[in-house]
């Protein structure tokens, strides 16, 4: 489950995408360089092999570990592109190229908007979406909506087995998990399945807040948001915290979590991207990266691995949720200076991730001090962490203080 927002000013277009997957499932920053290849080649994406083309763009992906295909990303001339999971009364093949694939494939085959929604259509109507899109439950499937941008307008394209259907974006325009191109949705929409997803209730969210988007910094607040009038995560026995684009897993019938997070502003003047490159985007740091800056984040699994940025920020991420009224508004306000500041001035992403480290290390420290680990989410909410934790591995939460030891925490 995911959300993406676009707004299409006069002079540039803003971007913002969180992607919801399994708790477990790490989501990798990878850079790709250009490259190019024999006449005849082919290419093996997640499920399928086809053919390759002569040559592809330098792309940043936001990536989930074990696919080929990626949640979001951007290329080197300024598209950038956000996939959902959508719910179709069509048939679900068992085999084809997933979302994640099509998004790819039009990031390295693309130079605009335009030639990237007709590059899915064509390798859509060729060979076809399918195959399983879960990590710990390969048979789950669906079918792929997109966001579309680059720096002087926005598409979106949803699907349906073969079909498909694109519309133009004017202004503030969010997809979820739910089909929201008039007459396609009413033809296509799986009713019971998108209700399961709550897509609806968050698109609507989406797109209210984004009424008031002025800058790259206010779409960190949305992507960060649990609710109206909520300052924290709320759980529902069913769906956990998915009715709110910072979502939280923690349901026993529908259950993800925020795994990665990213925001851009295009215009012609340039292009400037940030991604969090770890789950949670309430307790992550939104870092500048480029196209052309590839970094080193390890390589993670769905096991722990201290030596990867997005499992480091688990140990903060899952040592603090549980009592996220005392940690939250503190982790903020030492957090809001040193984004603020990246939004408006980005540093070399280099720099400023060594920066984001030192300051999660700090709040992991001082998180595990001393006093016993407090977690006040709902029971079953704690049932199901408790299982993640296991099936990753992930090492004992050692004793800590709550939010006193936070609050003194410099950065």
């Amino acid at each position: 489950m995911c959300d993406t927002l676009v707004v299409v000013d006069q002079d540039r277009v803003l971007f913002a995408k969180n992607s919801d997957r399994g708790p477990n499932e790490a989501q990798i920053l990878d850079w790709q360089p250009r490259q190019t290849y024999p006449a005849g080649s082919s290419l093996r994406c997640t499920w399928i092999e086809i053919p390759q083309v002569r040559a592809t763009h330098a792309v940043l992906l936001s990536r989930p570990f074990w696919m080929w295909g990626a949640e979001m990303g951007a290329n080197e001339h300024g598209v950038v592109i956000g996939n959902e999971a959508v719910f179709t009364r069509a048939p679900y093949a068992k085999n084809g190229l997933t979302g994640m694939d099509l998004l790819r494939l039009a990031l390295e085959r693309a130079s605009d908007a335009q030639s990237a929604a007709d590059t899915i259509v064509g390798l859509l109507e060729t060979h076809g979406q399918g195959g399983g899109c879960g990590h710990e439950h390969r048979n789950f499937t669906y079918h792929n909506s997109f966001l579309i941008a680059d720096p002087t307008r926005a598409i979106v394209l949803e699907t349906a087995g073969r079909a498909w259907a694109t519309q133009d974006v004017r202004g503030v325009r969010s997809i979820s998990n739910v089909l929201s191109i008039p007459g396609f949705a009413e033809r296509h929409g799986d009713r019971v399945k998108t209700w399961a997803g709550a897509g609806a209730t968050r698109r609507s969210r989406t797109e209210c807040l984004g009424q008031n988007v002025r800058k790259p910094a206010d779409l960190a607040v949305i992507l960060r948001d649990h609710g109206e009038g909520l300052a924290v995560p709320a759980y529902s026995f069913v769906r956990g915290g998915l009715t709110a684009p910072c979502v939280h897993a923690g349901g026993v019938i529908a259950s993800s979590q925020t795994t990665g997070s990213w925001i851009s502003e295009l215009s012609r003047q340039g292009v400037r991207h940030w991604a969090t490159g770890t789950a949670a985007p309430c307790v992550s740091i939104f870092k500048p990266v480029a196209v052309d800056q590839p970094l080193d984040v390890g390589n993670p699994t769905d096991r722990f691995d201290e030596a990867s940025l997005w499992w480091r920020g688990e140990r903060l991420h899952r040592r603090v949720i549980g009592n996220a009224a005392e940690f939250l508004p503190r982790l903020t306000l030492q957090r809001l200076p040193v984004e603020c500041g990246w939004f408006d001035d980005p540093p070399e992403s280099h720099d400023a991730f060594r920066r984001a480290a030192q300051m999660t290390d700090r709040w992991i420290e001082a998180a595990e001090q001393d006093g016993p680990p407090v977690d006040t989410r709902p029971w079953f909410v704690r049932s199901y962490w408790r299982k993640r934790n296991s099936r990753a591995r992930f090492p004992k939460l050692r004793d800590s203080a709550s939010a006193r030891a936070l609050a003194s925490a410099g950065e």
